[in-house]
């Protein structure tokens, strides 16, 4: 399952994706909104994407994955929208038969889906909000970013 949404991903359902009789080792990760970063107190976070290209870029994702390691299934999905304290923005899963593969394979994927996927995220702190400049680490954020915009 690859997925770009603005619904609450449901982390019962993103693992139920996951299922295969043959697969010994399932690896999930849910990337999480949390309260601070870099000392500040967050409030929320906002995601934006262009869409047509992160989809295209998630689904590039689980095809390498696919062609790099025995897996049998390959979940990525990514919030976009405002994000509240505690909600998931990220969900990487794999199903392999061997829990080394799995594991392998996630890191790759989450790495990944961080540094390839055009989606950009706001901070929004008390007393201020910031576009975050982390994503497309392969350089395209430098053509691709939102300005950095000034607390309101």
């Amino acid at each position: 399952m690859i997925a770009l949404t603005t619904a609450t991903i449901d982390l019962v359902a993103a693992e139920a994706s996951l299922h295969a009789d043959t697969a010994g080792g399932l690896v999930t990760f849910a990337g999480t909104v949390r309260n601070h970063n870099k000392g500040r107190e967050v409030l929320y976070l906002e995601y934006e994407a262009y869409a047509e290209m992160a989809v295209a870029q998630l689904e590039r994702i689980a095809a390498t994955i696919r062609q790099r390691w025995p897996v049998q299934r390959v979940t990525l999905i990514h919030r976009t929208g405002r994000l509240e304290i505690g909600e998931v923005a990220v969900f990487v899963g794999i199903a392999a038969t061997h829990r080394d593969t799995a594991f392998d394979a996630a890191r790759y994927g989450i790495d990944a889906v961080k540094a390839e996927v055009p989606i950009w995220k706001r901070e929004v702190f008390v007393g201020g909000e910031v576009w975050v400049d982390d994503c497309c680490s392969s350089g395209q954020h430098d053509r691709l970013a939102p300005q950095t915009v000034t607390a309101v």
